[in-house]
């Protein structure tokens, strides 16, 4: 069987629009070759972010006809903490509308100035809160991640030498917390080992540092662990996620993507006194501490999420074999990209791909406008514009990786899509010459590839 069947039945159906090339060369410009500003109207496969994309299964639907509105003490909110005690195991839950508003109260608390707070390889948003609260981000992520080419089957695991090693530059109480996020987005998707985060919980109880997880999409990394490290073969999704967490001291959570809605994230953790001033922070940027900028009927949808995607192992399976199906046919079709395929997206490699593109010229950024106007398919830049620039030289950050991203939302594309989406980007890659670099028209000094625009630089 080439691809794991859809582990359920289409009830609803939104028609999408189909256009012409020209149509889409004039939205591209329009859009300052930015992916991120077209309207989505003109896009035909979305695959530009799985966060808030999902689509929601009956059983929440049917639960946010149970919102509670109330302002204060929602019972949604305390089915939601039951949730998050039930599946993750932590025993205090702070409510965010999104991941980044978790990401905010956590450093906002947790980071003093000239603090050093290491991770396995930066994420945009969760970097820039680190350094508004006066911390230094230091990468301390094994080398092969940054290989695209590499094998290595867990390629979001932390270096413990190169963590040491900070460690004895700067102190342990220079260090708040290690930022370790499961299925390193930046990466490649690339999962955590529960051998690594093992020696890591040793490392950081020894030297009295604390594991705050990205918990972003934990369950996808579980079905790496349950698929490729041994001794987890015979132990369910929902059994790995509870271990994963437990070896950690907190996390933040982007509840948009594993927790299969559109909407809401929250803060965890098992420290009382960290837990009270994170509910005093919550109030002041988000909402009361029993909805933390979600409705009712969101806390409703998310609780029901939360439990879907660990209810059985079929649901992740499906997930992730539907991301690697996509991978095997450009593999089919020798397209360079990163390697092993990830759990919510393939990655394709711009270095690779365009080879007569510097990086200044931000290939990446190129590449993902090609591919809307070849194919309608929206991708997103994972390169030299996200990593943005060094805040004390001014320049571009030029990281190794130099990606576009193929992000698959959870149960809303089918086999065709992924059929359609590869052939297109195969096209492409045989006329692939043809391209050319781009230069920044709007540069915002912060998150610039949310909102900046280029032009094509003129070829020869």
């Amino acid at each position: 069987m080439r691809h794991f069947p859809e582990p359920f039945r289409i009830k609803t159906v939104e028609p999408i629009k189909v256009t012409t090339r020209e149509y889409r060369e004039a939205a591209i410009r329009e859009a300052g070759y930015n992916t991120f500003l077209l309207k989505s109207e003109d896009v035909f496969i979305d695959l530009l972010t799985d966060s808030g994309t999902s689509a929601m299964s009956d059983a929440q639907w049917a639960a946010l006809q149970l919102g509670d509105e109330a302002y204060a003490g929602s019972r949604n909110f305390y089915d939601l903490e039951k949730a998050i005690q039930d599946i993750f195991g932590y025993r205090y839950v702070v409510p965010t509308h999104q991941g980044r508003a978790a990401e905010h109260i956590m450093s906002k608390l947790l980071i003093k100035a000239g603090d050093w707070v290491p991770g396995n390889m930066y994420f945009t948003t969760t970097r820039l809160h680190q350094e508004l609260a006066g911390g230094n981000f230091v990468d301390v992520i094994i080398d092969e991640a940054h290989d695209p080419t590499n094998a290595h089957p867990f390629k979001g695991n932390v270096d413990l030498a190169k963590l040491q090693k900070l460690v004895d530059r700067v102190g342990p109480d220079k260090i708040p917390y290690i930022s370790y996020e499961t299925c390193v987005n930046m990466a490649g998707g690339q999962p955590i080992s529960m051998a690594n985060l093992r020696e890591l919980r040793e490392f950081c109880d020894h030297h009295g540092i604390k594991i705050m997880l990205d918990n972003t999409r934990t369950v996808e990394n579980a079905y790496f662990i349950q698929k490729r490290e041994q001794g987890y073969a015979d132990k369910s999704i929902k059994e790995i996620v509870r271990e994963i967490c437990a070896y950690t001291d907190g996390c933040t959570c982007s509840a948009k993507k594993d927790g299969l809605v559109n909407m809401g994230g929250f803060l965890a953790m098992n420290d009382e006194d960290f837990f009270v001033e994170a509910k005093a922070q919550v109030v002041i940027y988000e909402g009361l501490h029993t909805y933390g900028g979600m409705s009712g009927r969101d806390m409703a949808a998310l609780a029901q999420g939360i439990r879907e995607a660990v209810a059985t192992d079929d649901y992740i399976k499906y997930r992730v074999e539907q991301t690697n199906y996509l991978g095997e046919l450009l593999t089919a079709g020798e397209v360079p990209h990163v390697i092993p395929h990830g759990g919510h997206a393939i990655f394709l490699d711009a270095r690779r791909f365009l080879r007569h593109i510097e990086q200044e010229q931000f290939p990446a950024q190129s590449l993902a406008a090609a591919i809307f106007v070849e194919t309608g398919v929206r991708a997103m830049e994972r390169g030299n514009v996200s990593a943005g620039r060094d805040p004390k030289t001014g320049e571009n950050r030029r990281p190794a990786l130099e990606l576009v991203r193929l992000t698959i939302p959870r149960r809303v594309y089918t086999q065709s899509h992924m059929d359609y989406t590869a052939e297109g980007i195969i096209n492409l890659y045989q006329k692939r010459e043809q391209l050319r670099g781009l230069r920044f028209v709007f540069e915002p000094k912060q998150l610039r590839f949310f909102q900046a625009r280029f032009e094509p630089i003129a070829g020869d």
